[in-house]
């Protein structure tokens, strides 16, 4: 992928000369940067699409080719944990490369694992394309990229701007959950790869044709900000990564930040993400059915993600991440109890409280790695998402393997309802920043 993108790339080398002779240009009525973050959203919809898929396979892939669930949910840990480790070089890559160059190769990569997967017939190759190619792919398109856009393109709003990037993952699970659970549900699991394929496809001439690196590039300030010349690109992309984690890793935040975060993804994604349709279908609920809810814990994750980067802008977020945890371990203790073969009361204030809270830890945490390591921050957040995603890699595999052992997930919403009042104790216990002080 790095060959890739340097042979794309040559050029930028001699651009910095240029850049800083460029004089900006008038404010527009409209600034581009909510353009270069419509088609951000856009894009992180697109490669959203393929997070709607595994917990509706489980079922179908085991009955096919008689795979077990640890099997199937280590696959989907592999693209999870590849999907955190890879944001924080894609961080760096996008310093090197540019941002636009970097997201369409990763939407191709995307592509190429869905459509690749409608020929498997091993498990092994399961973990390739579902596992690698599409963990690689997400992975560059992580909230790292967000977290990109927004330091470059945003001085005012960043923490709306930030729920909104953030609410685009939850979008694109209330488009593509409902009609890849029919498509599945009346035609087979290979065309709604296929489909999953056909959208990240389509979001690449956007990205080519709209996304722009810097606002330097149209002469513009960043929103809210003065005007900067476009600085030169940043070599050795894998070196710096690695560097920033050892210096971040030297801090006490960083721990408390990754560790909470960690919990966040067992919470999010490894439990309710990929397990929580196979749960309702063994208490008899219709697969159809499930994932509507699930794509209704979508709607509100936009709004509850929205309204957290307010939040943000005005209040401690560290308190706010305490709440957050809080909140939604309580939530998971009760949903064993709520759960059924319909859909009663009780279920739909779940699905609301829980969906308002489901990544409403985003902004907050992007804000204090913002706090805490400045100019690094972006990079540093996607060593903080790596957390994430290697706790919900752990969580996505050891709930197979628990409901292979146990024959019910019970056990596993309790652990989480646990873990989520430890992530709220750390949160809470993060020392804050102030200028001129050394973390």
């Amino acid at each position: 992928m790095t060959e890739t993108i340097e042979n794309a790339a040559r050029d930028d080398d001699r651009r910095p000369a240029r850049e800083a002779r460029r004089r900006p240009r008038s404010r527009p009525r409209v600034h581009r940067a909510w353009l270069v973050a419509a088609v951000t959203f856009v894009t992180i919809i697109g490669g959203a699409a393929f997070n709607s898929l595994p917990g509706l396979l489980i079922d179908p892939l085991h009955g096919e080719f008689g795979w077990t669930r640890g099997e199937i949910g280590l696959a989907v840990s592999i693209d999870m944990a590849l999907y955190g480790l890879t944001a924080p070089f894609a961080a760096a890559l996008m310093d090197r490369y540019g941002i636009r160059r970097v997201v369409a190769i990763a939407l191709t990569m995307v592509a190429a694992g869905a459509i690749a997967s409608v020929w498997m017939t091993a498990s092994w190759q399961l973990m390739i394309y579902w596992g690698l190619l599409v963990g690689l792919g997400t992975g560059s398109m992580a909230m790292a990229f967000a977290a990109t856009v927004t330091n470059r393109w945003f001085v005012a709003r960043r923490g709306l701007v930030t729920g909104i990037l953030t609410a685009a993952g939850a979008s694109g699970q209330l488009v593509f959950l409902p009609l890849c659970a029919w498509i599945v549900d009346r035609h087979g699991w290979r065309p709604a790869s296929v489909t999953v394929a056909l959208a990240a496809l389509v979001v690449v001439p956007f990205v080519w044709l709209l996304m722009r690196d810097h606002p330097a590039d149209v002469g513009l300030a960043p929103y809210g900000g003065t005007y900067l010349a476009k600085p030169a690109p940043v070599r050795g992309a894998a070196r710096r990564t690695v560097r920033v984690l050892v210096d971040a890793a030297r801090t006490g935040p960083f721990w408390l930040l990754a560790g909470a975060f960690a919990i966040c993804g067992a919470s999010t994604n490894g439990l309710i993400r990929t397990h929580f349709v196979p749960f309702a279908h063994d208490n008899h609920m219709p697969i159809v059915v499930a994932a509507s809810l699930l794509s209704v814990i979508g709607v509100f994750d936009i709004i509850g993600t929205v309204f957290s980067g307010w939040l943000t802008d005005r209040f401690d977020a560290r308190r706010l991440l305490a709440v957050y945890y809080a909140l939604r371990g309580i939530s998971l203790l009760f949903l064993p109890l709520l759960i059924g073969s319909e859909v009663e009361p009780p279920m739909i204030f779940f699905i609301v409280f829980y969906g308002l809270d489901w990544v409403a830890t985003v902004p907050p945490t992007m804000a204090l790695c913002r706090e805490q390591y400045g100019d690094d921050s972006a990079i540093v957040f996607g060593w903080v998402l790596a957390s994430h995603q290697v706790g919900a890699a752990v969580v996505a595999f050891l709930g197979g393997v628990a409901r292979d052992v146990f024959g019910r997930y019970d056990v596993v919403w309790y652990a989480a309802g646990a873990l989520c009042a430890m992530a709220a104790l750390m949160s809470l216990v993060i020392r804050r920043r102030t200028a001129g002080q050394n973390t």
